[in-house]
C-alpha cells in the first residue's frame, strides 16, 4: 500500500508542486491549503506522515503540530519553513515536529527526510523502541532483577529505550522521538567523537552534506533540556568533527 501525505501549505504552486511530486515518488497525497483543514483531515483519517507549512493564516502549522501532540497523535511530522534563525527552528521542535527542512528547498532533500521519518516509524511499529505496553519503570531505580540489562547510562544520563524514557540525576527529560535516538546514540557511544555524517547516517539515514545546520540545531536544543545550575554539559562539542557525550 502506498504511504499516506497530508500535506498543508498556503502557497499554491508550492502545494501543487509538491502534491505532484510526492504523487509521482508513489505516495498517496491530500493536499489542504489551511491548518484547520488539516487537523479536519487528519482527525477524519490519520495520515502516514504529515507535511506542514508553518507559515499559513488562521491556524499555522504550529499549532496544528501543538493541537496534534496535545491529542496524543504520534504522527510523524516534517515542517516547512521559511525561517532560518536557530530559535524559529526550534519552535518548531517544541512544538513536537519531528524535522524540518528550510525553503528554498531541494524536492530530493523532502524526500529523504520522509524515508527517514517512516523507517523510524516503522522500526517503532515492530518494537524496536516504543515499547509498547511495557510497565513504566519507576525513576528512583528498576524494581525487577533483570531491570538493569534495559537501561543505558553514562554522564549521569540514565535511558530506558524500551519505554523511550530519559533521566539526568533523576529528573526526567521531555523529548521528542528524534532528541531521544540522538541522545540514546551519545549515552551508548559515551567518550567517544561521533562525527557529523556518522550521526546523520544512524539517526536520519541521510547525510544532509556540510551545510545543513539541522544537526545544529537537534543538539542545541538537547543541551537546553539537559542543562542543569552547576552541572557540567555531557554534550560537548569537537570543532570540525561532531560530537562527544563526555563523564565530566
Amino acid at each position: 500500500m502506498p504511504r499516506t501525505v497530508l500535506l498543508a501549505e498556503d502557497d499554491r504552486a508550492i502545494r501543487h508542486a509538491l502534491e505532484r511530486a510526492l504523487t509521482l515518488e508513489g505516495y498517496r497525497v491530500t493536499a489542504v491549503a489551511d491548518g484547520t483543514e488539516a487537523l479536519a483531515r487528519a482527525h477524519s483519517g490519520r495520515p502516514d506522515v504529515l507535511v506542514l507549512d508553518v507559515m499559513m493564516p488562521g491556524v499555522d502549522g504550529l499549532e496544528v503540530c501543538r493541537e496534534l501532540r496535545a491529542e496524543g497523535d504520534p504522527t510523524p511530522i516534517l515542517m516547512l519553513t521559511a525561517l532560518v534563525e536557530t530559535a524559529d527552528r526550534i519552535a518548531g521542535l517544541d512544538a513536537g515536529a519531528d524535522d524540518y527542512v528550510v525553503k528554498p528547498f531541494d524536492v530530493e532533500e523532502v524526500f529523504a527526510r520522509l524515508r527517514a521519518l517512516l523507517r523510524r516509524t516503522d522500526r517503532e511499529g515492530r518494537g524496536d523502541g516504543e515499547g509498547a505496553g511495557t510497565a513504566s519503570p519507576a525513576a528512583d531505580g528498576p524494581q525487577e532483577p533483570d531491570a538493569a540489562a534495559r537501561y543505558v547510562e553514562a554522564a549521569g544520563l540514565r535511558m530506558d529505550p524500551r519505554a523511550r524514557r530519559a533521566w539526568r540525576d533523576g529528573r526526567e527529560l521531555e523529548l521528542t522521538r528524534t532528541e531521544f535516538e540522538l541522545l540514546e546514540l551519545l549515552v551508548r557511544n559515551a567518550g567517544v567523537v561521533l562525527d557529523h555524517s556518522t550521526i546523520y547516517d544512524r539517526i536520519w539515514g541521510y547525510d544532509f552534506g556540510p551545510g545543513s545546520k539541522n544537526l545544529a540545531v537537534y543538539v542545541g536544543y538537547l543541551r537546553r533540556k539537559l542543562d542543569q545550575p552547576g552541572a557540567p554539559q555531557p554534550i560537548q562539542t569537537v570543532r570540525g568533527v561532531g560530537y562527544v557525550l563526555r563523564e565530566d
